[in-house]
């Protein structure tokens, strides 16, 4: 990771940590916490919230409103859309906390569309799609759209898709 100068944050962005990669931009009303790993030329849009054990790849693209809780870690080239909502937490209850929080995954390449849930403890395999709206329970093979709630295979990447 590098200095301030090697990165972009919005002055009305609360930036906590200083591991973030060259060519990155952070946008205003973010609020990155001290422990927060994020990679280079990423783009982090507005109202975003990113906790202490997240690691964030290279040329991750968060739009707005995405909280990454502890226990999340995202690969390279991922896309997030807007509202995308993670959980840690399978039963949680006010001011009771987990000995640990089950590690979420966003493997590389993968999209999620907007307003998609992710519940705790799951992968999304490489190059998934996750459609708009919906709630994934369980872990996600690579290269296939799953959509619904709760979210089911649409169509795999070899099965008449043209994808790059």
């Amino acid at each position: 990771m590098s200095d301030h100068k090697d990165y972009f944050v919005h002055s009305h962005a609360l930036c906590e940590t200083s591991q973030i990669g060259k060519g990155t931009r952070v946008w205003a009303f973010t609020h990155l916490l001290p422990g927060a790993k994020i990679g280079q030329d990423c783009n982090i849009c507005d109202h975003v919230f990113i906790e202490n054990d997240v690691v964030v790849g290279d040329r991750v693209t968060i739009k707005c409103g995405v909280q990454l809780w502890d226990g999340v870690s995202i690969g390279d080239d991922v896309f997030i859309g807007p509202n995308a909502t993670f959980t840690n937490d399978r039963f949680p209850r006010s001011k009771v906390y987990p000995e640990s929080f089950d590690r979420t995954v966003i493997s590389k390449g993968a999209s999620l569309g907007a307003n998609c849930t992710i519940l705790p403890g799951i992968t999304i395999g490489e190059n998934a799609m996750i459609g708009a709206g919906a709630v994934v329970t369980r872990s996600v093979p690579a290269n296939v759209t799953v959509v619904g709630n709760p979210a089911k295979i649409l169509q795999r990447k070899d099965e008449g898709q043209n994808q790059a």
